[in-house]
């Protein structure tokens, strides 16, 4: 039984399918803001809302809840964010100084989702980061692997695309975690929705040299 997760990274308007909704806009702002700021002071929920209302010219406290929605429902529960510890408080009720606040850092899960935000430049670091540290001991699962690097560096935008659903598959219950990447999880997103590439790729490859030729002149041209 597939169960959709409620992560809103992808989520658009009904009639404007190429605008984010605002539940959409914070999440990713989160996510790219955890995985871009190394100080945990201003990874609190509360820097986190200066942070997106600065990008959007907008108040910060007409999103801190919404920031605290998306933190403590979704992606908490959701495995790609976690608290990362708490910072001390000098001032306000005892209690809450004893407590101290708490800041937030991107789980592995959480990592991969970023890789799919186009907010965040250096997306394609993440992802090599996190692959990086993936041991392995099946042959196909190093061929995958050392593919997705060497593409990440010659082909980025075709690696945002498949991440993408991947991630995308996630959030709609296709697959029922991120991590750890394995083969089987990611054929059964991916070979659906590489046809074309994998069809333009074997024609090349098996083609004459002067239609090679042709082909590259082709998107030369239209490019």
């Amino acid at each position: 039984m597939k169960r959709k997760n409620n992560i809103a990274i992808f989520n658009t308007f009904k009639t404007k399918q190429n605008k984010f909704t605002g539940e959409a806009k914070r999440q990713r702002g989160i996510l790219a803001h955890l995985a871009t700021e190394q100080s945990p002071e201003l990874r609190t929920r509360t820097s986190i809302a200066h942070y997106i209302a600065n990008k959007h010219g907008i108040l910060w406290q007409n999103i801190y809840s919404g920031i605290f929605r998306d933190l403590d429902e979704v992606l908490i529960p959701a495995g790609v964010v976690k608290e990362g510890g708490r910072l001390p408080l000098r001032r306000g009720p005892r209690a809450l100084q004893l407590e101290g606040v708490p800041f937030y850092e991107l789980t592995e899960a959480g990592v991969v989702v970023a890789a799919s935000i186009e907010e965040i430049d250096d997306r394609m670091r993440l992802l090599k980061d996190y692959i990086g540290t993936i041991t392995y001991n099946d042959r196909d699962e190093s061929t995958m692997f050392k593919g997705l690097l060497l593409l990440m560096d010659i082909a980025p935008s075709f690696i945002s695309k498949i991440i993408n659903e991947y991630i995308y598959a996630y959030t709609t219950g296709a697959i029922q975690s991120i991590t750890p990447i394995d083969i089987k999880k990611f054929r059964n997103v991916i070979s659906t929705k590489i046809v074309v590439e994998r069809e333009l790729l074997e024609a090349f490859i098996n083609s004459h040299p002067v239609e090679q030729e042709i082909v590259r002149n082709f998107f030369k041209v239209v490019k």
